[in-house]
């Protein structure tokens, strides 16, 4: 999945101390001294680029405050972020007034589970119901058949029970992760680059994209994922980092002071239970009981922390680093994300499970008892045992059937260049009517579509060709994490190309698209040793294309946000047929 024989460091290539040419060691008695060259240490665990206090002073900043707000650059450049992309995503978050696409379901559902602990089946006007008097409405009694665990419903719920039923309130929750997401992508951007204004930009990068602006103001589930999955990213990019500097300190030392890699430690040493890779596991099997499609980043994930434990007892002199992270590592490491996913995907089931067995608790909470004790075996199970296996082979049939023709479906081939956005909400108000203008001449038109800002999308995929490149030829780490992540949640969509799926199921891997073009455009500004011509011309070209992303995501603001604008700006931008 990910190459990590190597470091981000750019020196890695060079040899330590102890593989120097011979002549080199002999010649120090004369006084010889070769050039300071990397050591392991750097090579486990790189420095972060220290930022520069002259912007400030030269804004004219005192010299003692532009070094303080420079030594805090990490966590102020990715709030000020965040309060972008917050005051984005809240700004007016209850318009539309209306239960817009699949809100529809999962709105009223994430109402039933956190005053039921099961969903319920609702009368088909209901929704006007809902939106005339919001929380006085009253809760259907029959078990209604869902086919997406409860988590992300639960996580919706909690908003809907401070704020109220209401299109506020089923919004705040994603809203509120969306913006979270942000944070923590800058924040992952700056360890796995170290460098915090890569960080950030893929964080801006993140905030200006209108497919993650729009999921994070719809009350629909695959926000929620795409920020458990990032939450279990980050967690163990965080492991990464702390088993390395471990392992970094447990070695030897050179007379110059420098780390040298040592066979027997690096072979031997156990970096211990490593909290933030349990924490991973708890965030991947929040992620799986929001959807399924989770699964497959338990398994990418579980895959990519063993090859970073490889690539770790490589660095540090391990003679055959994969029988040692087999011996030392992979056994917690199993341990630590999937049955900690598992226990936690059950655990969400438990309203669920605690509803009654008597016709009047959850779907199918009284198959066992009914229908499920054929088998010589099943007296091995509780009840509620089976009738979750039950329910969920039930569903499973459901989702891998899933053919129903719908008019916003996409084929998977076409998200990378945003070929098929989905209209959650349109409406046609007449001139001086919700916003329209009065000399409009004609009716206006009210959208929220699932777009992807298309020149960030368009660039990603470029992105996404380069990283390949650095993961394949140049061996670099933070490449392959990047394509982990985008292989995850991307990939497994085209085993189902026949079957009803939307562009907006790519929010999950959106993320790493963005951390992508990040490194794409550092690779564009230039290395810092590069000249300060190569320079000024890469950051003026990374900066064009930035500011354009950022028009991009302004042009479309109306499409985003259900703004009424007159026909004819609306048919400018449908850029492509298939968007209508």
């Amino acid at each position: 999945m990910t190459s990590t024989a190597s470091s981000t460091d750019t020196r890695q290539g060079q040899a330590t101390h102890e593989q120097r040419p011979s002549w080199q060691q002999r010649l120090r008695r004369f006084g010889y001294m070769a050039t300071p060259r990397s050591d392991v240490r750097d090579r486990l665990v790189p420095p972060y680029v220290q930022p520069s206090p002259r912007m400030w002073q030269f804004l004219g900043v005192p010299r003692p405050l532009a070094e303080r707000i420079a030594r805090w650059s990490g966590w102020i450049g990715p709030l000020l972020v965040t309060l972008l992309a917050g005051v984005l995503r809240f700004w007016n978050l209850g318009s539309p007034k209306a239960v817009i696409f699949d809100e529809t379901y999962y709105a009223k559902d994430a109402w039933a589970l956190v005053h039921r602990g099961f969903e319920v089946n609702w009368d088909k006007n209901a929704n006007d119901l809902i939106l005339d008097i919001g929380s006085r409405v009253k809760i259907p009694t029959d078990a209604a058949y869902v086919v997406h665990p409860p988590v992300g419903k639960y996580v919706i719920g909690l908003g809907e029970l401070i704020f109220g039923f209401n299109p506020f309130g089923w919004r705040f929750m994603t809203a509120l992760l969306g913006t979270l997401a942000v944070l923590m992508l800058c924040r992952i951007g700056r360890r796995i680059f170290r460098s915090t204004f890569l960080g950030c930009l893929a964080g801006t990068l993140m905030a200006v994209d209108g497919l993650a602006f729009v999921m994070a103001r719809t009350s629909l589930l695959d926000g929620v994922l795409m920020f458990f999955v990032l939450a279990a990213f980050g967690c163990l990019v965080l492991d990464r980092d702390r088993a390395r500097a471990k392992l970094a300190a447990a070695l030897p030392a050179d007379p110059d002071g420098r780390v040298r890699p040592d066979a027997d430690i690096a072979e031997t040493l156990r970096l211990g239970w490593r909290p933030y890779r349990w924490l991973a596991g708890l965030m991947l099997g929040l992620a799986i009981g929001t959807k399924w499609n989770g699964l497959y980043f338990l398994v990418a994930f579980g895959l990519m922390t063993v090859l970073w434990d490889v690539g770790a007892r490589k660095v540090a002199g391990a003679r055959h680093p994969y029988t040692a992270v087999l011996k030392r590592d992979l056994g917690l490491a199993f341990l630590a994300t999937v049955p900690v996913a598992i226990v936690t995907y059950i655990a969400s089931w438990t309203g669920w499970i605690l509803s009654p067995t008597d016709g009047t608790g959850g779907y199918y909470r009284d198959w066992a008892g009914a229908d499920g004790r054929g088998s010589s075996w099943s007296w091995l199970f509780p009840d509620w045992w089976l009738s979750l296996w039950h329910y969920e082979a039930q569903v499973y049939e459901f989702h891998v059937g899933l053919s129903s023709p719908h008019t916003y479906q996409s084929n998977p081939w076409s998200w990378i260049v945003v070929g098929r956005p989905v209209s959650y909400f349109y409406e046609s108000p007449a001139p001086g009517k919700d916003g329209c203008p009065v000399d409009a001449g004609e009716k206006c038109a009210r959208e929220v579509l699932a777009l992807g800002t298309p020149l960030l999308w368009w660039v990603a995929a470029f992105a996404v060709l380069y990283v390949l490149w650095r993961w394949v030829f140049r061996r670099d780490w933070r490449a392959g994490a990047i394509a982990c992540g985008v292989a995850a949640g991307y990939l497994p969509w085209f085993l189902y190309q026949e079957r009803t799926i939307f562009f907006f199921y790519a929010v999950v891997f959106l993320p790493f698209l963005c951390l992508a073009v990040a490194m794409l455009l550092g690779a564009i500004i230039g290395p810092p040793g590069a000249g300060d011509t190569r320079r000024v011309a890469g950051a003026t070209g990374a900066g064009v294309l930035v500011l354009l992303i950022a028009w991009n995501f302004i042009y479309f603001w109306p499409l985003y946000t259900g703004t009424a604008i007159p026909i004819d700006s609306w048919r400018s931008r449908m850029w492509l047929d298939t968007w209508v």
